[in-house]
């Protein structure tokens, strides 16, 4: 199917509404059909790779998105513009702290090893922790358990300013309990709905949504299992369950298929980023990141009258 190829933002842009509607836009490859569908790569020198947004209203074929794609970038330059890339994210993380009127949720969803953490780790190196919260969401507590599904997500949004960070989400309420049977079909069929409600609710309010679904390869998988093994200082990110979570490795396909399909709105699109290449990955996400909060505009708020006269005593 034919893709369409979005340049880069100039550096240029205006002040976005409160929703996420477009967030992340520059820089990428969008699907514009449904089906079966594969992202092209960068043709010539100038030319800007992209992630794969998911188009709202249809059918995304995650097979179809290679994981190994590195846009023809070059690794050594690649890291390079990654330093910029976190350079901007964190000069405009500053604005939005100071402006105090929206905030920004970016969220990852993965399979295991798929590099949610070192994701937010090279991509959020320097930004200043008062503004940026990251939350890694595990079993739920018996808490958490006793109420709606959302309650534990909704509480952990970022307040206005903030940017807040995901580390797995609402999502796997429609993911892990499906391919475990935790809940019914009917149950976790309506979430998809519930979810699209509660972005949309959040985009209302001001929040700006960015949603990752980080795409390794099965082989990948298997050589990062593999040196969490062989290498002892990995060894506390080692968990046998995860063997056993492999086996279900196609229906764990079929389960982010159908939330990338469904759940990708225009308040809250999908980006699919090919991540078997740990640097090509970093710097797609920091680049969409940076690109949405630019294209967000925030302000540093005016100065109290006379300000600039005022002088310190001695």
């Amino acid at each position: 199917m034919p893709h369409k190829h979005i340049k880069p933002a100039s550096g240029k842009s205006g002040k976005s509404g409160t929703n996420g509607s477009g967030a992340g836009e520059p820089g990428r490859t969008v699907a514009e059909e449904g089906g079966s569908r594969k992202p092209r790569k960068a043709s010539g020198p100038d030319a800007t790779p992209g992630i794969v947004t998911v188009a709202p209203g249809r059918a995304f074929d995650l097979a179809a998105v290679d994981a190994d794609a590195d846009g023809g970038l070059d690794k050594a330059a690649a890291k390079q513009a990654l330093i910029v890339e976190r350079a901007r994210i964190v000069s405009l993380q500053e604005r939005l702290y100071a402006e105090g009127a929206r905030s920004l949720l970016v969220v990852f969803q993965a399979i295991d090893t798929g590099g949610k953490d070192g994701t937010i780790r090279a991509v959020f190196e320097g930004v200043n922790p008062q503004g940026c919260r990251v939350w890694p969401f595990k079993v739920p507590s018996a808490e958490e358990a006793a109420h709606d599904f959302l309650w534990r997500y909704h509480a952990k949004t970022p307040g206005r300013g903030m940017i807040g960070v995901f580390n797995r989400s609402h999502y796997e309420d429609v993911l892990v309990v499906r391919v475990k049977n935790f809940v019914s079909e009917p149950v976790w069929r309506v979430r998809y709905g519930q979810i699209n409600d509660f972005e949309r609710m959040l985009a209302a309010e001001g929040t700006t949504i960015l949603k990752f679904f980080l795409h390794i390869s099965k082989d990948e998988q298997k050589q990062r299992l593999e040196a969490r093994i062989a290498t002892p200082e990995k060894h506390w990110k080692f968990d046998p369950a995860d063997l056993v979570e492999r086996e279900a490795w196609d229906a764990y396909q079929a389960a982010f298929a159908d939330a990338l399909t469904q759940c990708s709105t225009r308040e809250a699109p999908w980006h699919v980023v090919p991540a078997n290449r740990k640097w090509f990955r970093n710097l797609m996400v920091a680049r969409t990141i940076a690109d949405t909060l630019e294209a967000m505009d925030p302000r540093f708020p005016e100065a109290q009258p006379g300000v600039a006269r005022m002088s310190v005593p001695e």
